[in-house]
C-alpha cells in the first residue's frame, strides 16, 4: 500500500461508525407508516417495529446478554427473525442465525462451538433443542417463539424457559439508546458445510453488513439491474434468514422502509396467496422453490406479470428461466457465496439488451449476472497465474470486496486456504466476458474429465431442463476405464410427461449430429427418480450423489 496524505482531522469532529443501527434508523425517517406482515398472522408498521427492535434489546439486555455474547435463533422467516437482525446485532452481541437443516449433531457442534449464551427458537424446532440440551456448555436463557399467540391460544413453556417472544416483548420497556462501537464489532455467524470436517464459522462485522447493504442499494436501486423502487416494490423472501441474512436483502428492504412480507414455513399455497394478497414485487429463492411454483397449478391462474424472482444458489437452467418467463416471471440470476455475504453478481441488461425480444434474453438471465459494484473479480489458473477476461478462457472465480469475510472462526488454517495469495478463492470455475459478464462452468469438484475434455455438468443440465417434459436434472460424473470419467443424469420428469430414456438421448443427439453439441456432452446413463437430493439450502446434493451412485446408477 503506497504511502498518502492523510487528512487533518479536528478533534471534537465525530464520524459515526457504519452500524447495523444506522441502517435501522432510516426506517423510520420517510415512510414509517409502511407494513410489515408475517404470513396471515401479524401486520405491523415500522414505527412498531423499531419499538419492538427496543423492546427486544430490553429483554435480552435483562438477561445478561452483552456485546460479545452470541445469540441463536431458530425460526421460520418472520418478523420476529427480522427483529433479531437489528435488536441483538445493535447491542453489541453476535447473531447465530442457526440452519435447522443440519443433523443435530452438526447444530450441536456448532452452538458450542460458536459459543450460545442464549437461544430464542420457535417450538417447532423444539425436537432439536431437546436432542442435543443435555450437551450445550454455553447456553444460560431460552425462549420460546410461538405462532400460538396470534390466534389466541397459549403455548406451553417449557421447563427452563424464561417465557414467550410476544410475552416477553409486552412486559419489557420500549426505551433503549443503542450504543456506538467499532465499526468492525462482530454481527454474525452462522455455519457452512463442504465436503469434509465440521461446519465452518462464517462471520461479519457490522462494517461489512452496512457496505454489502450499499452494495445491493447501488446495484438495484441506482443501476436498476433488478429494479427495487421502495415506493412501487413489496418484498418477500423465499430463501432461509438464516441462510447468509436471506442473502443480506432484509438489511435494505429494512433501511428503505420497503412493505416486507414474512411466509413462514415455505408452502406453495401460502406463498402464492401471499404474492397476490399483499401485491409481492421482489422475491429471490433457490431453483427448486422457483420449480416448485412455476409447476403449480395455481401459478398458471393468476397474474404474476409483477414478480421479480432473483435466482441463486444453483444455477438457474434456460428452462425453468423459459418456463417463468412464459408465466410474465421477470427471472434473474445471482452469484455469491456464504463467505461474500453472499452477492457478487447480479443479472444486469444494459440499455442495448433491454431492447432484445425475451426469448433472446434467455441466455443472458441465465448468465451467473454481470460484477456487482463494489467488487473486484479475477480468474486464476492452477499456476496462480490470472486468465484473461475474453468471455472463452476459463478459471478459477476469485474476487475482493469490502463485505467478504476474513476467515472462519477459529479455523486459521482454512481460512488461509480461502484467502490464498490475497485473493478469496470460490472453488468455481467460469469464464468473463470484457464487458464484465460472468458464466459459471461449474464447481472445481464437480467438472467432468472425459476423453481429454473438461465437461461442464451444469451445462448438460441445462440442455436436459430444456427437453420438454422434464421438471429436474442432476448430472455427475462417474469413474469410467476408458474415458476417466462420463456423466451420468438423475431426472425428475413432469406429471404425465410420458418420458423415455431413449427420447432424451435421442434429443441430445439430434444436437450433436447438427454440430450444436460436443459428443462428450451425452450422458452415459440417464436415471428417473422421483426427487433429487438436496442440500440444506435446497442446492442439488452432488456429494450425496455420488455417495449413492452403485445404488442410483448402478442398481
Amino acid at each position: 500500500m503506497i504511502q498518502t496524505k492523510l487528512i487533518p482531522r479536528t478533534a471534537e469532529a465525530i464520524e459515526p461508525p457504519m452500524l447495523i443501527k444506522n441502517l435501522l434508523a432510516q426506517s423510520l425517517k420517510y415512510e414509517p407508516h409502511r407494513e410489515i406482515i408475517y404470513r396471515d398472522l401479524f401486520r405491523m408498521n415500522y414505527v412498531e417495529f423499531n419499538r419492538r427492535v427496543r423492546q427486544l434489546a430490553n429483554v435480552l439486555t435483562e438477561r445478561g446478554i452483552g456485546p460479545g455474547d452470541t445469540v441463536a435463533v431458530f425460526d421460520w422467516d418472520s418478523h420476529r427473525y427480522l427483529e433479531c437482525f437489528f435488536g441483538v446485532t445493535s447491542l453489541g452481541a453476535v447473531l447465530h442465525t442457526v440452519n435447522v437443516r443440519l443433523s443435530s449433531a452438526q447444530i450441536l457442534y456448532t452452538m458450542n462451538h460458536a459459543q450460545d449464551k442464549a437461544v430464542l427458537i420457535h417450538e417447532d424446532f423444539l425436537p432439536i433443542l431437546n436432542a442435543v440440551r443435555g450437551q450445550l456448555t454455553t447456553v444460560d436463557e431460552f425462549i420460546l417463539l410461538s405462532d400460538k399467540v396470534y390466534t389466541g391460544e397459549e403455548p406451553a413453556i417449557p421447563a427452563g424457559f424464561a417465557g414467550e417472544y410476544e410475552h416477553l416483548l409486552k412486559s419489557a420497556s420500549d426505551v433503549y439508546a443503542f450504543p456506538d462501537f467499532d465499526e468492525d464489532t462482530w454481527a454474525t455467524t452462522f455455519y457452512t458445510t463442504g465436503t469434509t470436517g465440521n461446519p465452518k464459522g462464517v462471520y461479519f462485522s457490522h462494517r461489512q453488513l452496512f457496505m454489502h447493504t450499499m452494495g445491493l442499494m447501488t446495484y438495484l436501486c441506482g443501476y436498476q439491474a433488478v429494479p427495487f423502487s421502495s415506493v412501487q416494490d413489496v418484498y418477500m423472501p423465499i430463501t432461509p434468514m438464516f441462510h447468509v441474512h436471506a442473502w443480506g436483502f432484509p438489511f435494505l428492504a429494512t433501511m428503505l422502509s420497503t412493505k416486507q412480507i414474512y411466509p413462514g414455513r415455505y408452502e406453495p399455497e401460502m406463498l402464492l396467496k401471499l404474492l397476490m394478497k399483499e401485491g409481492v414485487t421482489i422475491s429471490h429463492c433457490v431453483p427448486t422453490i422457483l420449480n416448485m411454483l412455476v409447476n403449480s397449478p395455481v401459478a398458471k391462474q393468476v397474474d404474476l406479470s409483477r414478480w421479480k424472482v432473483i435466482i441463486g444458489g444453483s444455477a438457474l437452467t434456460k428452462g425453468l428461466a423459459k418456463a417463468a418467463l412464459d408465466l410474465g416471471i421477470q427471472v434473474y440470476q445471482g452469484y455469491g457465496m456464504s463467505e461474500t455475504a453472499p452477492v457478487m453478481s447480479i443479472t444486469h441488461l444494459n440499455d442495448l439488451e433491454r431492447q432484445l425480444p425475451i426469448d433472446q434474453q434467455v441466455d443472458l438471465r441465465t448468465r451467473a449476472g454481470r460484477i456487482a459494484p463494489f467488487i473486484e473479480m479475477r480468474l486464476m489458473d492452477d499456476n496462480g497465474n490470472f486468465v484473461p477476461h475474453d468471455g472463452h478462457s476459463i478459471g478459477e472465480v476469485v474476487a475482493r470486496g469490502p463485505w467478504l469475510t476474513q476467515g472462519y472462526y477459529e479455523d486459521p488454517e482454512r481460512g488461509s486456504e480461502l484467502w490464498k495469495g490475497g485473493w478469496l478463492h470460490t472453488g468455481d470455475v467460469a469464464s468473463l466476458t470484457p464487458d464484465n459478464w460472468l458464466q459459471i462452468a461449474d464447481r472445481t469438484k464437480d467438472v467432468i474429465k472425459t476423453g481429454g475434455e473438461w465437461v461442464s455438468s451444469l451445462d448438460i443440465e441445462d440442455l436436459l431442463s430444456q427437453v420438454e417434459g422434464v421438471a429436474e436434472a442432476a448430472v455427475v460424473g462417474f469413474p469410467d476405464e476408458r474415458w476417466g470419467e462420463r456423466p451420468h443424469a438423475l431426472i425428475v420428469q413432469k406429471p404425465d410427461a410420458g418420458l423415455t430414456v431413449a427420447g432424451i438421448k435421442a434429443s441430445l443427439q439430434a444436437k450433436i449430429d447438427q454440430g450444436h453439441l460436443n459428443k462428450w456432452y451425452l450422458p452415459d446413463q440417464i436415471v428417473f427418480v422421483p426427487e433429487i437430493p438436496k442440500t440444506s439450502v435446497g442446492k442439488i446434493d452432488k456429494k450425496r450423489i455420488r455417495s449413492e451412485m452403485k445404488t442410483l446408477i448402478l442398481g
